[in-house]
C-alpha cells in the first residue's frame, strides 16, 4: 500500500466529463490498495454542497479543497503571452492558495507518490521539488497538448476568419512542445492515455527519456449498458435520430459540431427532412448559438445524467477534426450500444476497425452516407452495436486502472 497525493483540475465529482470521469475511476480504482490524499480546486458549483454526500470522502483519506481561480481577462492573457514563454494552459489555474495548501499537505506528511493530472496542473510541479527535491512524481498526460493545438492550427487555417485562433494555437503548440519536455525533465514516470500519445510525448523527451506507462481513459461499462441492464430505468430515455455528447466549450467538441452542421447535416436533412439531432453537454459555447432555432437541432446544454440520451440515439457521432489522447464519449457510447460512425481522428488511440465496432468517414459526403445507412438498417445499427459494447469491456475500470500499481512499484524499487 502506498500514501498517494493526487493534483485534480477540479473536484472530480461528479463524474460527467472526461477529466473527472478519468480522475474519478482513478481515486475508485485505487481506494482499496492505497491511502489516497485529494486535493483539488473547487469549482462555484459546488461551494455550497456538503463535501460528505460526494463518494470522494468515503473513498480518500482526506480530501483537501480550494476555491478555482478566477478566470484570467483577455488583456491578462495577451500580457502573459507578451511577457512569458509559458503556454496559456500552464498559466490558467496558477494558484498562491494552491500553491500553501501543496507546500503545506507536503511539509506535513511523506507520500509515497504525487501524481498530478493534466497538464493545467503541471505548475505544482516546482513546488514540490523545492518542498520534497527528492518526491517520486507521476504526471498523467489526459492529451498530448502539443499535438492537439497543432491540429486546432490547421483546422482553422481553413477559414480566414479563423486564422487569429490559428496563429494562437501555432504559438501554444510551440510553448507546450517545450513544457511538455521540461515536465517529462522533472517527472519520475509519464502515464498516457494511448500508444500513439506515448510515442508523441517520447519524441519530445528523448534528450532524457522519462518511463511512459499507457493506462487508457476508462469508464464503468455496466452504468452505460442501458438495454442489457434491468435495473435501469427506460422511461426517461430521450430519443433523437443523432447524438453528439460533449463538453461544448472544449474547442475540439465546438470544431466538430460546426464541421458537422456546415458540411454533412445539410445533406442528411436533404434526404430526410424530420431528421433529429441532440448536442448535449455543458457550458455551450457561443460560437454555437447559430444552432439554436435551426429546425431539427436540439443544443441541450447540462444534462444531469447522459445515458438517457444514449439510449435513445439511433446514431452517435465523433466528426472530430482536432484533438490527441482518446475520446471517452466513444467508449460510453459504445457500452450503451450505440452504433457509432466517427472520423479517424475521432477513434485514434482504440484499436477499432471499420465496419467492426463502428463505421469511419473523413469527409462530408462519407459521413452523411454512412449515417443514413444506419438510419435505414435497423439490423446493422444493432449489429455494429452489439460488437461495439462488446469492444468497449476491456475499458471497464477494473481492469485498466490496476495498471498504476505497477507503475507505483517501480517507482519503489
Amino acid at each position: 500500500m502506498s500514501d498517494l497525493l493526487l493534483l485534480t483540475p477540479q473536484l472530480p465529482y461528479p463524474p460527467q466529463q472526461g477529466t473527472s470521469l478519468r480522475n474519478f475511476h482513478i481515486i475508485k480504482g485505487l481506494s482499496g490498495r492505497h491511502q489516497i490524499t485529494l486535493l483539488s480546486f473547487l469549482q462555484d458549483q459546488y461551494e455550497s454542497d456538503p463535501l460528505p454526500r460526494t463518494p470522494l470522502s468515503a473513498l480518500c483519506q482526506e480530501v483537501v479543497t480550494v476555491p478555482a481561480p478566477q478566470p484570467r481577462t483577455t488583456p491578462t492573457r495577451l500580457r502573459q503571452m507578451l511577457t512569458t514563454r509559458m503556454p496559456d494552459m500552464s498559466l490558467r489555474l496558477e494558484s498562491q492558495r494552491f500553491e500553501i495548501t501543496l507546500w503545506r499537505l507536503l511539509s506535513e506528511n511523506r507520500f509515497d507518490i504525487v501524481q498530478i493530472e493534466g497538464i493545467e496542473m503541471a505548475w505544482t510541479i516546482k513546488t514540490i521539488r523545492q518542498v520534497r527535491p527528492n518526491q517520486s512524481i507521476v504526471f498523467d498526460a489526459h492529451n498530448a497538448e502539443a499535438v492537439l493545438q497543432y491540429r486546432a492550427s490547421q483546422a482553422d487555417m481553413e477559414n480566414p476568419r479563423r486564422w487569429p485562433a490559428a496563429a494562437y494555437s501555432l504559438v501554444q503548440s510551440r510553448r507546450l512542445r517545450q513544457f511538455e519536455t521540461w515536465i517529462g525533465d522533472q517527472a519520475n514516470w509519464i502515464t498516457a492515455v494511448s500508444q500513439i500519445d506515448k510515442e508523441n510525448l517520447a519524441e519530445q523527451m528523448k534528450k532524457k527519456p522519462v518511463p511512459i506507462s499507457v493506462i487508457p481513459n476508462c469508464i464503468d461499462v455496466a452504468q452505460y449498458d442501458v438495454e442489457s441492464n434491468p435495473g435501469q430505468d427506460q422511461s426517461g430515455v430521450k430519443e433523437f435520430d443523432i447524438v453528439f455528447l460533449g463538453k461544448m466549450d472544449y474547442r475540439p467538441n465546438v470544431d466538430a459540431v460546426l464541421w458537422f452542421a456546415d458540411k454533412v447535416w445539410p445533406l442528411l436533412v436533404a434526404s430526410m427532412p424530420e431528421i433529429t439531432w441532440a448536442v448535449v453537454g455543458q457550458k455551450p459555447h457561443a460560437r454555437l448559438d447559430r444552432l439554436h432555432g435551426v429546425p431539427g437541432i436540439t443544443v441541450t446544454g447540462w444534462v444531469e445524467k447522459v445515458q438517457p440520451y444514449l439510449a435513445g440515439a439511433r446514431v452517435f457521432i465523433m466528426p472530430f477534426r482536432v484533438g490527441s489522447g482518446t475520446r471517452l464519449k466513444l467508449i460510453e457510447a459504445l457500452a450503451a450500444g450505440r452504433a457509432v460512425v466517427s472520423t479517424s481522428l475521432g477513434v485514434e488511440g482504440y484499436p477499432v476497425q471499420d465496419g467492426q465496432e463502428l463505421l469511419l468517414a473523413d469527409s462530408a459526403d462519407e459521413m452523411a452516407s454512412k449515417i443514413l445507412r444506419l438510419l435505414q438498417d435497423s439490423d446493422f445499427r444493432a449489429q455494429l452495436g452489439k460488437t461495439g459494447r462488446e469492444f468497449s469491456q476491456q475499458y471497464d475500470w477494473r481492469k485498466v486502472i490496476p495498471i498504476f500499481d505497477q507503475v507505483y512499484e517501480a517507482l519503489a524499487v
